[in-house]
């Protein structure tokens, strides 16, 4: 039997080894540090035009100019946010491709189709970038310049009432509208994103849809028509636009806007990220120019998103199961 006798490795060769794990910790910390040393995508699982790439473009110029990298936003969309959003799920956790969605692809689309990702395992969670109020707007034309006058127009049946929604969380919201206020008979017509839908009622093929603040420069042009808000309580821009609760529909709901990143990229990018973003969104120019389109910037910590999440999710399914919710 052959025994093969271990030799005790020379010092040459144990400081070539020590050289040789230095040079690799070096370069480590050095990659850690140089993100990002490409162009970074963000990607908006939506078509342009609504409040999400309203939101990701605002963002996308500041973040660039402090990264010192291009930061280009893509439009994904299709399937109600999922293409764009089961894409950024598939990329490389390497901080190069970032998600830009509504809370509702992430919270809502798992609930209602097959995807191909989970709002909680597939994503690491950077920051809420800012939140928004809801409101119920009608094309101006429509004969109902009031909450009240849409259900009794809707109850009536003297013509067609039709609701336009830009995702699957608006037309969630449609349903349960229908469902508080007894009006069955409304039609929900859905839209591929926001951008569509406000083109939709704009034009009036479709009657109302529920929007962000971001359509008030159409409402004070005269081309759409506010009906009511959906919040708590009344926004300091619109004093006087009654909220859905006080003209007897008990819905409140805010959106918001948040950045992740696939599951498994490195803390030290999530927390590059997210340290800029608040830095950002604490500009007064920053502030300024979300106030423009009445959005609170925000700049949380990824454990806020991931509560935020989780929350919509509850909130979510307990819609579902109210108005038994099915697409198709």
């Amino acid at each position: 039997m052959n025994i093969t006798t271990f030799k005790r490795p020379s010092r040459r060769t144990i400081l070539r080894s020590l050289a040789a794990l230095a040079t690799a910790n070096v370069l480590t910390a050095q990659a850690d540090e140089e993100y990002p040393s490409r162009p970074i995508h963000i990607v908006v699982p939506y078509a342009p035009g609504g409040s999400t790439d309203i939101i990701a473009r605002l963002l996308a110029d500041k973040l660039g100019s402090v990264l010192k990298q291009a930061v280009v936003v893509e439009n994904k969309p299709g399937a109600n946010g999922i293409v764009g959003t089961e894409w950024v799920a598939r990329a490389a956790p390497d901080g190069y491709t970032l998600l830009l969605p509504s809370g509702s692809v992430l919270a809502l689309s798992p609930l209602l189709y097959k995807t191909n990702f989970d709002p909680v395992k597939s994503f690491a969670p950077v920051s809420l970038i800012a939140t928004f109020a809801l409101l119920l707007v009608a094309n101006a034309g429509m004969p109902a310049t009031t909450v009240k006058e849409v259900i009794e127009l809707a109850r009536s049946g003297k013509r067609t009432v039709s609701f336009a929604t830009g995702t699957s969380g608006y037309s969630l919201m449609c349903e349960n509208f229908k469902l508080l206020t007894g009006t069955p008979g409304i039609i929900n017509v859905p839209y591929n994103g926001s951008g569509p839908q406000i083109q939709a009622v704009l034009g009036g093929q479709v009657d109302m849809m529920i929007d962000t603040l971001n359509s008030m420069p159409m409402v004070r042009a005269g081309k759409l028509r506010a009906l009511g808000i959906f919040s708590e309580k009344r926004s300091p821009t619109l004093p006087d636009l009654p909220t859905l609760q006080e003209q007897g529909v008990d819905m409140a709901s805010i959106g918001y806007g948040a950045l992740l990143a696939p599951a498994g990229t490195p803390a030290t990018v999530v927390t590059r990220l997210q340290t800029e973003i608040a830095k950002i969104m604490a500009l007064p120019d920053v502030r300024e120019q979300f106030a423009r389109i009445d959005h609170e910037p925000v700049g949380s910590t990824p454990e806020q998103l991931a509560a935020a999440i989780a929350k919509d999710i509850a909130r979510y399914r307990k819609m579902v199961s109210d108005t038994n919710f099915k697409l198709g």
